[in-house]
C-alpha cells in the first residue's frame, strides 16, 4: 500500500471515528435534554395539582359525574350514617344503647327491604350533581384567584404556599357549593330519615310540604352549622389531598395515578370526617326540627343545641354514627377524587371552546 493509500486509509478511518463520537455525543445530549424535559413535565403537573387542562363545562361535568357515582355507591352506608345521627331525636332512649350498624341493617331489610337503602338516593344525585361540579369548579376559581392575588404564582411548589391555599380555597369552595344546593341537602336529609311512616312522598311533595308548613326558611334550616362544618371539611379534604397527592408523587412517580388519587382520597376524607363530624350531627339534627309536624326539640340554636346533646347522650353522642361514616367516606371520598381524575383524562381530548 503507498503513501497516498495509507493516508487516505487513515483519514477516512478518522473521519469515521470523528463522526461515530460526534453521533455519539448529539445522542447522549438528545437523551439528556428529552430526561429534563419530562421531568419539568412531571414536576409541572405535580405542582398543578387538580388543576384542569380542560374546558368549563367538561370540569363541571367531571365533577358532578364524580360525586354522583360516588354517593350511588355508598348510598347504603350514607342511609345508616343518618339514621345514627338522628336516633337521640328519638324518645326511647333505651335504644341508642342497643344501636349497631347490623341491627340497623337487618332492620332495613326486614322491614323495608332491600331497595330502602338507596331511599332518598334520587335526591341525593340530584343534590350532588350540581354540588360537586360547583365544588370542584369554584376550587380551581378560587385557588387561582388566591395564587394571583398573593402573588404565589412564582412560589407554587413551596409547602407552606401551597398548604395555605388549599385549605382557604377548599373552604371557600365549599360554602358556595353548600350554599347553592342547600334545599336539596335538606330535602335528602329528611326523605333518608323516614322509617316506616311515609311522611314525604318525593322530592317535589317535600318541597311543597316544608313550605307550606315551615315556610320558605324551613330550607335553610341548620344552614348556619352546614356551612360552619362544610368550610372546615372541605378544606381540610382539598388540602390533606393536594399534600399527600403531591409527595406521593415525588416519591413514587411511576405509580397509577388513579390509585394514587383513590388511596390519598380515602385519607382526606377520614382527616376531615374526624374533625367535622360533631357539626354534621348537629346540623342533620337541626335540619330534622319540626319534619313530619313533630315537636321541635332544640330551641336554642346551634350552641344550645350542643349542649344539649352532651347533656343528654354525654360527648359519645356527638360522635353517633361515625363508624358508617368511616365505611362510606374511605370508598367515597377516594371515588370522587379518582372518578374526577380520570374524567378530566378522557375529557381532556373534547375540544375546549367554552
Amino acid at each position: 500500500m503507498n503513501m497516498e493509500a495509507r493516508v487516505g486509509v487513515v483519514v477516512e478511518g478518522g473521519q469515521r471515528a470523528l463522526n461515530s463520537a460526534h453521533g455519539a455525543v448529539v445522542d447522549a445530549g438528545a437523551r439528556k435534554f428529552l430526561q429534563q424535559q419530562q421531568q419539568q413535565q412531571h414536576e409541572h403537573s405535580s405542582k398543578q395539582g387538580l388543576n384542569p387542562q380542560i374546558g368549563t363545562v367538561q370540569q363541571l361535568l367531571a365533577g358532578g359525574i364524580a360525586g354522583a357515582f360516588s354517593k350511588t355507591c355508598t348510598a347504603p352506608l350514607a342511609r345508616l350514617t343518618i339514621l345514627f345521627q338522628v336516633q337521640g331525636m328519638q324518645s326511647d332512649v333505651s335504644a341508642l344503647s342497643k344501636a349497631s350498624i347490623w341491627r340497623e341493617a337487618s332492620r332495613i331489610i326486614n322491614e323495608e327491604g332491600f331497595k330502602a337503602f338507596w331511599k332518598g338516593n334520587l335526591v341525593t344525585i340530584a343534590h350532588r350533581l350540581p354540588y360537586t361540579a360547583v365544588n370542584f369548579y369554584a376550587y380551581e376559581r378560587y385557588k387561582s384567584f388566591l395564587q394571583s392575588t398573593l402573588c404565589l404564582e412564582n412560589q407554587r411548589g413551596k409547602a407552606g404556599a401551597d398548604l395555605g391555599v388549599h385549605f382557604v380555597g377548599g373552604g371557600l369552595a365549599g360554602m358556595t357549593a353548600a350554599s347553592a344546593t342547600y334545599p336539596l341537602d335538606l330535602v335528602r336529609t329528611r326523605l333518608a330519615a323516614q322509617r316506616n311512616t311515609i311522611y314525604y312522598r318525593g322530592i317535589w311533595h317535600a318541597f311543597h310540604t316544608i313550605c307550606r308548613e315551615e315556610g320558605i326558611f324551613g330550607l335553610y334550616k341548620g344552614l348556619g352549622a352546614t356551612l360552619l362544618g362544610v368550610g372546615p371539611s372541605i378544606a381540610i379534604s382539598f388540602s390533606v389531598y393536594e399534600s399527600l397527592r403531591s409527595y406521593w408523587q415525588l416519591q413514587r412517580p411511576d405509580d397509577s395515578t388513579i390509585m394514587v388519587s383513590l388511596a390519598c382520597g380515602s385519607l382526606s376524607g377520614i382527616a376531615s370526617s374526624t374533625a367535622t363530624f360533631p357539626i354534621d350531627l348537629v346540623r342533620r339534627r337541626m335540619q330534622l326540627e319540626g319534619a313530619a309536624g313533630r315537636a321541635r326539640v332544640y330551641k336554642t340554636g346551634l350552641t344550645g343545641t350542643f349542649r344539649h346533646i352532651i347533656h343528654s347522650e354525654g360527648l359519645r353522642g356527638l360522635y353517633r354514627g361515625i363508624l358508617p361514616e368511616y365505611y362510606k367516606v374511605v370508598p367515597g371520598v377516594g371515588i370522587v377524587f379518582m372518578t374526577y381524575e380520570t374524567l378530566k383524562m378522557l375529557l381532556s381530548s373534547i375540544p375546549t371552546g367554552y
